[in-house]
């Protein structure tokens, strides 16, 4: 789905990782070279084998250029029958490839392994995108990330359904109490890098309803609650919204820590925009693919 917008560069350098990592310095699969003759051909069906929901399926192209570039040869052909995004049921036929059989298996652990990560990902996006359906809160994620695969995984996520936070530590300022610290409070520190960047966001955390308070003072129009009871959180909402009305400012909010999906409805229905979760990201189990020769 092209408004999802693949990080192309990136998967291709992840792509190539993988297959140096699996095919060696002379790309080789000494396994499949000595048993099936060159010229033989086969048809491969990537296939999910339980429910899910798919992101990763540009990869597979990528890592089928990338075994015929190391082999000199010509890459299989490939359809793909599911856009990422869409939901998995067991059996489902993914994509088709039509061509040498030693490539097809050359290329088969790589593009699993970086198809059924994604879709891990996108499959746990989904399940709280779905307990948060109706609450008017949309799931975010963190920069807890796989070193070298956050852009692939912040794809995965918004093929769940979910939505990016920021992409680094260069696109959106972040006030945590280690940042009052140092700049001697919630305004110091706010007023530090509206100075110094002016068009930057800048969210503010804060545990109570008082230094919510005093962060919108201080001009933060972004509230990050950290580790709040729903009453707790309910109450500092409406405090917010209160005093934005006044001013006839919005305020945006978000809720963190310590959220499982158990009670995710519950904290969406307190008035909060966005709910981050860092086990999008660092806590999800892949969704078992498989590639079968027909």
């Amino acid at each position: 789905m092209t408004t999802l917008d693949f990080p192309l560069d990136d998967a291709r350098r992840l792509v190539d990782i993988g297959l140096d990592e699996d095919l060696g310095p002379d790309a080789l699969d000494v396994t499949s070279t000595s048993t099936i003759p060159a010229d033989r051909a086969a048809t491969g069906h990537v296939v999910a084998r339980e429910a899910g929901v798919l992101a990763g399926a540009p990869v597979i192209a990528l890592v089928l250029e990338g075994v015929a570039t190391r082999t000199r040869g010509d890459p299989p052909s490939l359809e793909v029958r599911i856009a990422d995004g869409t939901r998995l049921v067991p059996g489902d036929v993914i994509a088709v490839l039509d061509g040498p059989a030693q490539q097809v298996l050359m290329a088969e652990r790589t593009l699993l392994n970086v198809m059924s990560r994604l879709s891990g990902v996108a499959t746990h996006t989904r399940r709280w995108a779905d307990a948060l359906e109706g609450t008017g809160c949309t799931v975010l994620d963190t920069r807890k990330t796989t070193p070298g695969l956050r852009a692939l995984e912040k794809y995965a996520v918004r093929a769940g359904g979910g939505t990016n936070k920021r992409m680094g530590l260069f696109d959106v300022a972040m006030v945590k109490d280690n940042h009052v610290l140092a700049a001697g409070g919630v305004g110091a520190a706010y007023t530090a890098i509206r100075a110094r960047y002016p068009d930057i966001t800048v969210e503010v955390e804060v545990e109570t309803t008082e230094q919510a308070l005093e962060a919108l003072e201080a001009g933060s129009r972004f509230l990050m609650c950290d580790n709040m009871s729903t009453d707790l959180l309910r109450a500092t909402v409406a405090a917010a919204r209160a005093w934005g009305a006044e001013r006839g400012e919005g305020v945006e909010i978000e809720a963190t820590g310590g959220l499982t999906l158990d009670v995710a409805a519950e904290y969406g229905a307190t008035g909060i925009d966005y709910m981050s979760v860092g086990a999008l990201t660092h806590s999800s189990p892949i969704i078992d693919l498989a590639l079968d020769l027909a």
